[in-house]
């Protein structure tokens, strides 16, 4: 293949992506991740994580022991649209209940037992609207999405 029609083969991936707009549901509020059910939007339970540290390890507390943002989906995809928040800055979390509360472990030693990000896919669909996904299959339980700089949580349930 020439360097020409390599070029002329980007050109037309590129204008094929552009022509590409998303036409499906948007976030009613922004920097909230909104899990996707067919066309509806499920919000996640936005919450203030409390952090408690301990021998070697910080411990991440959301009150309550069930999120009651729900799906059946073990690949659940969240919209978000972004304005105070980068999507590209969010991590996932599976939580531990313990004592009515929901927990993340984080040691500051790399120790067995120790919470480690689900890797999730970040795609941008138009100018603000993102979709964030888990790269893999998750088991039934808790988990949180989390912007890597703060305490603020985005909580949900796979059941």
């Amino acid at each position: 293949m020439t360097i020409r029609s390599f070029a002329l083969c980007l050109a037309a991936a590129g204008l094929l992506s552009a022509a590409e707009k998303y036409t499906g549901p948007r976030p009613p509020k922004p920097d909230i991740p909104y899990l996707l059910h067919a066309n509806n939007l499920v919000p996640s339970e936005v919450s203030e994580a409390r952090e408690e540290n301990r021998k070697n390890e910080t411990v991440y507390i959301i009150a309550g022991a069930s999120s009651p943002a729900r799906t059946p989906l073990a690949e659940p995809i969240f919209l978000m649209e972004a304005q105070k928040i980068s999507p590209e800055r969010m991590e996932m979390y599976r939580m531990d209940v313990r004592n009515g509360n929901r927990e993340v472990s984080i040691s500051q030693k790399r120790r067995k037992g120790s919470a480690r990000p689900i890797h999730v896919l970040v795609t941008r669909l138009s100018d603000n609207l993102y979709r964030i996904e888990a790269n893999d299959p998750l088991e039934n339980g808790e988990y949180s999405l989390s912007p890597s700089d703060s305490n603020r949580v985005f909580c949900f349930q796979i059941y």
